[in-house]
């Protein structure tokens, strides 16, 4: 005798959508310093990478020049009591000067900030290729972090077909989606760190299907030991087999993720007495 059972799926599920990301190009800028009355106004600046100070002079003799100065210094704009000069900021640190004619009155620095570098992000659950029985209810985790010293990720935001299921802003990053109708999903993750950068994981695709109803057929006794039996089944999704002989306390002799829609399985510890068999779906995980 022969029986046959579908165990309940899983849960219901909504999900979301997919945005473009990646790095954000930032501007380099200009920032302007006032040379005069035996100052600089601005004393000290703070710019960032590949950004300009520019000194405007107005009236009185000075120079702005690196401490120390060229050739082991960067810049030296010579003797200027009118006009301007220009020095672009190639790499991050903290660049004091001074007026090297009234260097004991005259001092200045420019603070250079570090390029801000955009977060890592990837989808560390479902895996690529998954597949669920509909309605799917189930977590989508992300795993990101930003590579900049004292940098931190604000936000994560999950995606899936293009259409944004919601975001998460602190760790870990766990959004769960829920009655997810049957379908083909394309699932992304945006990281967004306190520099306002962004990236974009790679995509991983998951299958939601329709469970098929579990038959038992082809079923015999091969041997004094062995039986066989097929099953009908989703590939994809995961079965067991469990066994009694007296049709109560079955156990389970046999865990499968169905390759495709028909699952043969053979045990090989029958015995020879009386056995009753059952399939069931388990559950999304």
């Amino acid at each position: 005798m022969k029986m046959n059972r579908s165990y309940a799926g899983s849960v219901l599920s909504c999900l979301a959508l997919f945005v473009a990301g990646g790095g954000e190009s930032a501007r380099a800028a200009t920032t302007n310093v006032s040379v005069s009355s035996f100052m600089f106004t601005p004393p000290t600046v703070s710019i960032n990478v590949n950004d300009t100070v520019q000194w405007n002079w107005g009236g009185t003799l000075h120079t702005s020049t690196s401490v120390p100065p060229p050739p082991q210094g960067l810049w030296n704009s010579g003797n200027k009591s009118s006009g301007s000069f220009s020095f672009t900021f190639a790499s991050s640190g903290n660049f004091p000067y001074n007026c090297t004619l009234h260097p004991s009155l005259m001092a200045g620095s420019v603070i250079v900030a570090s390029a801000n570098q955009p977060p890592s992000v990837s989808i560390t659950n479902p895996a690529n290729g998954a597949t669920f029985a509909a309605p799917w209810t189930g977590t989508i985790k992300a795993a990101a972090s930003d590579p900049d010293p004292g940098g931190s990720v604000t936000k994560v935001e999950f995606f899936t077909n293009s259409v944004s299921a919601g975001s998460v802003t602190t760790a870990p990053y766990n959004l769960t989606v829920n009655n997810v109708a049957a379908g083909s999903y394309t699932l992304t993750a945006v990281a967004t760190d306190n520099g306002g950068a962004t990236t974009t994981s790679a995509a991983v695709t998951v299958s939601v299907v329709t469970p098929v109803a579990i038959v038992i057929t082809n079923s015999q006794r091969l041997s004094v030991t062995q039986f066989r039996l097929t099953y009908s089944a989703n590939a994809g999704l995961r079965y067991v087999v469990e066994r009694s002989a007296l049709l109560t306390d079955f156990a389970g002799i046999d865990t499968n993720t169905a390759a495709s829609n028909s699952v043969t399985f053979t045990d090989g510890a029958a015995g020879d007495g009386q056995n009753f068999y059952r399939v069931g779906r388990l559950p999304n995980l």
